[in-house]
Order: C-alpha cells, then structure tokens, then sequence
C-alpha cells in the first residue's frame, strides 16, 4: 500500500492525470456527459481507477470519495444518485484489474509458488463483469454503445483481451503460468519505471514525494487493522457455527444433482463476502488458501484469488460513497452492481477451470 500510494504520488505531481485524460478523455466524455470537460471530477475519477486497475484495493477509496463530491457539485437533484454518479460507481463494483497487486502480494505471503498465476485469469472475468455492467449502464441510460469512438476504445480493450486468451488457451500450462507470471512482472516494473521517468521530467522531487504518499499508505493501512481483526473474527464465528457451510452445501448440493463437478464450491465463501466487505473477503481467502486447508496453489486457492479480484464491495462502496454527500435514492445502482458481480463469479468458475484445473 505505501509502496504504490508513494509511487502514485509521484505519478499525480508528474502529470499523470493530464497524460490519463488524453488516453482516455474521448471514451469518459461520452460515459459521462453530464461532466463538463475539464471538470476536477474527471481526474479524480480517473485516479480511481487508475488505483482499481492495479488492484490497489483500499487505496482507491480516497481518490472515490473526492471524485464523489465533485460529482455532487453538478448534482441537480442532491438527494438522488445522478447518471453520472450511477455510472462511477458501477464501474467501480464491476472491478476491472489489470493487476490485482493486493492479491497478489497476499499470495506470496502465504508461500505460493507461482503468486501472479491469477493475473490472466483475473484479467479475463474482470472483463467480462466490466463489459456486463457498461452493457446494462448503457440500456438503463440509454449510452449509445455503437458510438464510433466507445465501439474503438471497447473494440481495442476486447481485442487486447481476446488476444490474450487465444494466446495462452495454446500454451501448455506450465508455460502458461510462467508466461502470465513474466507479463505481469513486465507490466509492474514498466510503471514504476514510467511513473519514476515521469517525475525527473517534471522535476518533482522524487523522495519527498514518494514518502508523502507511503505515509498516506501507511496510516490507511494501520487504520484497517482493527476492522481486519473484527471481521476475521466474525468470519471464524460465522463458519464454526456451521451457517456458511449450510449456505455453500445446498449450493454445492444443487450444481451436484445437476451433474456440474462442484470443486469451485469451496472457494464460494470469498465470492459471496466480497460485496459486503473486502476485508472480509480477504480474510476468507487467507484462510482458505492457507497452507493448512486448500492451499495457495490448488485449484480452490486459485479460484478464492480470483474470486476476491473479479468482484468488488458493491454494498461497502454504495454505503460510503453515497453516504459521503448524503445521497438517499441510489436508484438502479446497487441492482447494476450485483449483475456485474455475478458476471465476474461465473466468468470467475470458468477462467479457473481453463487455467487451473
């Protein structure tokens, strides 16, 4: 967390927003047009999800309460969740990474062999749940989708995705996760670097900045603990007293009847946590991956990996966000968050046994 707090640090006083906004500027025009050009809450929006992309989890949640509020300030009816507002937030809970780091570094804390094997897989549902949630946007919204610029920006980012797959469906899979490993690490060191070269451009001072922002990265961190610990606990209660392993049971009992192999029942717990709490989804992906159940590199350990990336805290983020400038009627939100979480689950049983079983 302070690490890559630091680092954004550095990338925000070196122009990364102004770079972000001409990347992308065209394709957030037309999701958002009720958000004059130029407006505070564009680059906010975009430091969001730059932070969600690389799976920074909680260190994202700043930069979205600030592109909130600016959000509000346009807001014509203050009470009720604007378009714009809708649509942040959607794309928020449907949880697109590129590299689910938080994730990652959890993995190798628990001794995996291979920690970035979930990158592609993850990669994969993130996608499809993003690509469901803008779908359902653009129905409730009326977006046109089939605009030459989104149909070029949605057409690159699939083909990219596309690409990716066809690719590594043809590699044995010991190449395959030797390959996403060697990607992944590509891609870290490429920013780090790029946010590094960024700064000496613009002369930022490069030291005091970086620890500016792991200072903001560590008390987000210590301010955590507390609520990891509560929940952790909850979580032990919850499943010693027998209720989780009811819920998961029948489910499993159901695909089982139907002849569906019910593996990827086990590592349901994480998926079902996730749009209540990260922390909680966590903490039960830690203990299913534990070396002493499942273990970090099973197929059940992989799938609680990418279950914890392909969904996001859809109830947590609706509650704080809206929360935060007193938004009362949150409309179709929540409805459009939970479809793209279970777009990412599905997507999620799928990608695992294609890579992992």
């Amino acid at each position: 967390m302070s690490l890559w707090l630091g680092l954004m640090k550095i990338g925000e006083k070196g122009g990364m927003v102004a770079i972000l906004a001409k990347l992308v500027g065209p394709f957030f025009s037309r999701l958002f047009p009720e958000v004059p050009r130029d407006h505070p809450a564009t680059g906010s929006i975009i430091m969001n999800f730059s932070a969600n992309i690389l799976g920074l989890d909680n260190a994202a949640t700043p930069l979205g309460l600030k592109a909130m509020k600016e959000l509000q300030e346009i807001n014509p009816d203050p009470e009720t969740a604007s378009n714009a507002q809708i649509t942040f937030l959607v794309l928020n809970t449907s949880g697109l990474t590129i590299i689910p780091l938080a994730i990652i570094v959890d993995r190798a804390a628990l001794g995996s062999a291979d920690p970035t094997a979930i990158f592609i897989p993850a990669l994969i549902a993130t996608f499809c749940s993003t690509m469901v949630g803008l779908f359902y946007l653009s129905i409730r919204q009326r977006i046109k989708l089939f605009d030459p610029v989104l149909m070029a920006y949605i057409g690159g980012l699939t083909a990219i995705v596309a690409c990716a797959v066809a690719y590594f469906i043809s590699l044995p899979p010991d190449e395959l996760q030797q390959q996403s490993s060697l990607i992944s690490s590509l891609i870290i060191v490429t920013l780090i670097v790029g946010f590094l070269v960024l700064g000496l451009t613009r002369k930022v001072k490069l030291f005091e900045t970086f620890v500016e922002g792991a200072k903001e990265g560590f008390t987000t961190s210590v301010k955590i603990i507390p609520y990891l610990v509560a929940m952790l606990v909850g979580i032990g209660v919850f499943r010693a007293s027998g209720a989780l392993d009811y819920i998961i049971s029948g489910i499993g009992s159901v695909f089982a009847v139907m002849g569906v192999n019910t593996e990827w029942v086990d590592a349901l717990p994480v998926a079902l946590l996730k749009p209540l709490s990260g922390t909680a989804a966590r903490g039960m992906m830690l203990d299913v991956a534990h070396p002493d159940n499942f273990g970090p590199d099973s197929f059940v350990g992989n799938l609680a990996a990418i279950f914890r990336g392909c969904t996001e805290t859809t109830f947590y983020i609706l509650a704080v966000y809206f929360g935060s400038v007193n938004i009362r009627n949150t409309r179709y939100a929540l409805t459009a968050g939970l479809v793209a979480d279970l777009t990412g689950i599905i997507a999620g049983v799928f990608v695992a046994y294609l890579f992992f079983h």
